[in-house]
């Protein structure tokens, strides 16, 4: 196992907007947004040294959510495919891909091209998914998407590994003698778990690399932290692993707009504060977000934090 940002140091990237567009977050300017606008944002996001740019999945939202949800929800792959064309530096993180929708070896054809056209900068994040109707109409069994989801992590692990023709033998998937090229630019694929459900957390810790939690408030990261510590060891893995948050939204300078009660707004120094405080808790990368009316202050954002914030994070 090997950690993908050094340890000790509190990184920092971002959920990229356009994307995916529910209304739990997305800006109302998102909606008549843009290709030209996602390469802008992250582009500005790879030259302001964030450590990565996410993008989220689902295949297809049903009628009875798709209000709060929408249905805008950019292909993960393609995306991040497209994104490492036009950035350099930034890792791709999928945030998260719903793996159980796809045989074991579709995704590690797809991962595995993405890993080596893009130069080793993929993290693969997953989730076990939560909507019934998406796995019902791609024939996978909702009930057991956790199972799925482990057996799967199991058989991407030789799927994504370095051998041509991996093998693997589970109870829903068996391969061998199956060639796959090109193999990943990495050694080993960091695969980082999503979700804070007591399920979730104990898949971060048994199978992952990293945890992202969904949402978890400041004071529920230590005790989910400690959590996965202790799962870890009493597996016998020692193996190093990078735990995630999400903060509140930001915005760098005072707005001269209403931001919404939980965002934190103010100078550099003030942010950094607070943001540190997510590295005492134990947090090794947080995702931020920031308020925005449209590209160009989502831009003039990201370069503020990233010139003005970034170097305060580990002061």
């Amino acid at each position: 196992m090997a950690r993908v940002f050094p340890q000790g140091r509190l990184v920092h990237g971002m959920q990229l907007p356009v994307q995916s567009q529910s209304t739990i977050y997305a800006e109302p300017w998102e909606a008549s947004a843009t290709a030209a606008d996602l390469a802008e944002i992250a582009r500005a996001a790879d030259r302001a040294g964030f450590g990565y740019v996410a993008t989220c999945d689902h295949v297809a939202v049903p009628r009875r959510l798709a209000g709060p949800m929408s249905t805008v929800w950019y292909d993960p792959v393609a995306t991040l495919s497209f994104l490492a064309g036009i950035t350099e530096r930034v890792r791709l993180l999928s945030h998260v891909a719903i793996l159980g929708l796809r045989h074991p070896l579709i995704s590690a054809k797809q991962y595995a091209t993405l890993d080596h056209l893009s130069g080793g900068r993929l993290i693969l994040g997953v989730g076990a998914g939560h909507v019934q109707e998406e796995f019902e109409i791609l024939g996978v069994d909702f009930a057991r998407r956790g199972a799925v989801l482990d057996e799967t992590l199991d058989a991407l692990r030789a799927a994504l590994g370095p051998e041509e023709y991996p093998e693997f033998e589970g109870e829903l998937f068996s391969f061998k003698d199956l060639g796959q090229l090109p193999r990943p630019a990495q050694e080993r694929i960091p695969v980082w778990v999503g979700g804070s459900s007591p399920a979730a957390v104990r898949r971060a810790a048994i199978r992952g690399d990293g945890w992202l939690p969904q949402g978890d408030p400041r004071d529920k990261l230590p005790g989910q932290i400690a959590r996965i510590k202790e799962l870890r060891e009493a597996a016998g893995i020692t193996g190093p692993v990078e735990f995630g948050a999400i903060t509140e939204p930001l915005y760098v300078g005072e707005p001269g707009w209403d931001t919404g009660r939980r965002t934190l707004t103010g100078k550099a120094e003030a942010l950094a504060e607070s943001l540190r405080e997510y590295g005492a808790l134990g947090v090794d990368q947080i995702q931020v977000r920031f308020r925005s009316r449209d590209r160009a202050e989502l831009v003039d954002q990201i370069t503020a934090f990233g010139a003005e914030v970034a170097p305060l994070l580990n002061d």
